[in-house]
């Protein structure tokens, strides 16, 4: 079975851009537009791969969605903070905060389908 990636992000611009081209990649993909959403989504669903995960969300950062996910669960999937965020710094915060990759939006393709290649294997 193919495992999923579920990507968290506020903006449906966004969702809608990487579902299109990781798709076309042969990746299955499920969304939700909010870290609570997301949260459940993560919870109920047992066969995603790996998180896309927005730092910058409106009703809970990227950084209480790694501490919640984090005391909630031993065996989450990897999750990567997807973030516009890219200041000297903010990829170990990102790190430190428990995420297990960082990209930085832009989103540079090549990047992203190495660290998806590298944690759905």
């Amino acid at each position: 079975m193919q495992k999923k990636i579920l990507i968290v992000d506020d903006d449906t611009r966004n969702i809608f851009a990487l579902t299109a081209v990781l798709k076309a990649k042969g990746f299955s993909c499920i969304s939700a537009t909010g870290a609570l959403e997301g949260l459940n989504i993560l919870a109920t669903t047992k066969d995603i791969g790996v998180v896309l995960l927005d730092m910058m969300m409106p009703d809970m950062d990227g950084y209480e969605v790694l501490s919640r996910i984090k005391e909630n669960s031993v065996n989450h999937p990897p999750i990567i903070a997807v973030t516009a965020q890219a200041m000297i710094g903010d990829r170990e915060k990102c790190l430190d905060a428990g995420a297990d990759g960082y990209i930085p939006k832009p989103i540079d393709l090549d990047i992203l389908l190495t660290a998806l290649n590298t944690y759905l294997k």
